[in-house]
């Protein structure tokens, strides 16, 4: 049994201490901020735990043409995204199907285009479903698309409400005897100076921030919670620097998001109710249902939400580094971006297998109880 401590209890923080509990690791979680109620987390002192104001859904981005899904070294960035979004997606239909409490919900997802990408060039429903994996694919008939289309098509996806679910992963850790600390630390060296978590093998910085790396940036993005129901995750992606157009039902009584915008290295927290009505003017335009019977009903605002997403030039960092003088190992995952939930499962098991590696190179072996969630 190996001594892991995991840096940071967001989306990819409680993934990773979970797959590694599973595997027969002893886990301790460090962090500043824990899963808690959407209705008393601070949307200011709060606004770097990235998490709670994620939708949070499942979008797949399709690889171009040239690229494979395999996750091999040789292939694209975006293809080996793909195949992890593609780990995650099993991985939640499968606590879905154990643990209906656990804030997820499956549903239909569409994809509308205003100009087709290279991905979308040559696409056909054999390809997405085979080549890609997609299940439940399926392309919107011309007739059927929004105004100012040029494509549409539909699949099976899910979606999360963020702190039911986190908190569901934070309670399956602690169950199975996870220990966690609540602590700020400014370094990472500072964990292994910390006499009542040592002596511990190895650390996993999921951080988010990095801590000092260079590449990373923040992007920000507001969205507004709404009370509407509505049965399908929806997303436009538009051209000309228009803001996209999409909504995440949480469900479990946690509202629908619509959204939203992304802007590299803007740090202001204050919402734009400009902006709200933009995004829900432009959502209802898209998706008159969301109103009721014949788009005829209003929106009604829960809260405007700014979030910070961490995000790093030239993807997400998932790597081993020596430390300390070679006393000391640490396990990069961090810099997901918007990215947390719909990668998270794969980037744990990408986490689980860099630690056998060490463990193995080291002499110290591997154990593997893998048990499910």
């Amino acid at each position: 049994m190996t001594k892991v401590v995991v840096l940071g209890a967001g989306v990819t923080g409680l993934s990773n201490a979970l797959r590694l509990q599973s595997s027969g690791h002893d886990v301790t979680i460090l962090a500043k901020d824990f899963p808690t109620g959407s209705e008393t987390i601070s949307p200011t002192a709060q606004i770097n735990y990235t998490s709670p104001w994620g939708g949070a859904h499942n979008r797949f981005i399709l690889p171009p043409p040239s690229s494979s899904s395999s996750s091999s070294s040789s292939s694209s960035p975006e293809a080996r995204e793909h195949a992890l979004a593609l780990r995650t997606w099993d991985e939640m239909h499968a606590i879905h199907s154990k643990h209906p409490e656990a804030g997820i919900t499956f549903m239909k997802a569409i994809d509308y285009f205003e100009e087709l990408g290279p991905a979308q060039t040559n696409l056909t429903e054999e390809i997405a479903r085979t080549e890609f994996g997609i299940k439940g694919f399926r392309f919107i008939d011309k007739e059927n698309l929004p105004k100012g289309t040029k494509m549409g098509y539909e699949y099976d996806t899910w979606c999360v409400n963020p702190m039911v679910y986190c908190g569901f992963l934070l309670r399956r850790f602690v169950f199975r005897g996870g220990r966690v600390v609540k602590r700020e630390i400014r370094n990472p060296l500072e964990i292994f100076e910390m006499k009542d978590l040592a002596p511990f093998e190895v650390l996993i910085n999921a951080s988010g921030i990095g801590f000092g790396d260079p590449d990373i940036f923040i992007t920000t993005g507001q969205t507004c919670l709404v009370a509407n129901p509505c049965p399908v995750s929806i997303t436009k992606i538009t051209t000309n620097g228009e803001i996209p157009t999409f909504n995440v039902p949480r469900n479990f009584e946690g509202g629908t998001i619509i959204g939203g915008t992304k802007v590299p290295d803007n740090w202001d927290p204050n919402p734009s109710l400009e902006l709200r009505e933009k995004l829900l003017s432009n959502f209802a335009q898209m998706y008159p249902d969301i109103l009721g019977p014949g788009g005829k009903g209003k929106f009604t605002v829960i809260r405007d939400i700014v979030g910070r997403r961490p995000t790093r030039k030239g993807g997400m960092r998932v790597e081993k580094e020596i430390v300390k003088g070679g006393k000391g190992v640490i396990i990069h995952a961090y810099g997901l971006g918007g990215r947390g939930y719909e990668l998270s499962w794969g980037v744990a098991d990408k986490v689980a297998g860099l630690l056998d590696e060490h463990l193995k190179s080291s002499g110290q072996g591997v154990g593997h109880r893998q048990a499910k969630l």
